[in-house]
């Protein structure tokens, strides 16, 4: 008897579509990336791309434990002389609402080839609405977060 080994030719992946209203942003993270890398299948293969896409929508409506609305910090950097921005969570829930959770997620995805098509499967929305409709996404019920 064979180990069964998936591969890209045969994943089938699915459309989900996560509610992220008053959801931690971590926890809600890891769900994400685990669902992206397709570790939630029986099929998973550490080499290959078995995940499904994830609409994540009200992405603006997340929320952090303890103090870290007024703590946290996102840096980014240009690599030119005074290039460094530093971004209080206030702000960027402000400005950017998704890059909130999307940072989250790419930090729990592998770095790599494989890592960087995983993260691209997500889709985030501020609102509620989501233009994938199209997909016909099954909606992901989170068990307690």
């Amino acid at each position: 008897m064979s180990t069964y080994m998936a591969n890209a030719q045969t994943a089938q992946p699915q459309w989900l579509v996560i509610d992220a209203a008053d959801q931690v942003v971590g926890r809600l993270a890891v769900v994400i990336a685990n669902l992206l890398r397709g570790k939630h299948k029986p099929t998973f293969t550490p080499h290959a791309d078995t995940g499904d896409f994830v609409i994540v929508v009200n992405a603006d409506k997340v929320k952090f434990t303890g103090n870290k609305w007024e703590t946290k910090s996102y840096q980014t950097y240009s690599h030119y002389a005074g290039g460094q921005k530093i971004i209080p969570a206030k702000e960027m829930l402000r400005k950017k609402p998704e890059e909130i959770l999307r940072l989250a997620v790419k930090r729990m995805v592998p770095r790599g080839p494989m890592g960087y098509k995983q993260i691209k499967k997500l889709k985030l929305f501020a609102g509620p609405q989501h233009d994938h409709q199209a997909q016909q996404p099954v909606e992901f019920k989170l068990e307690a977060i």
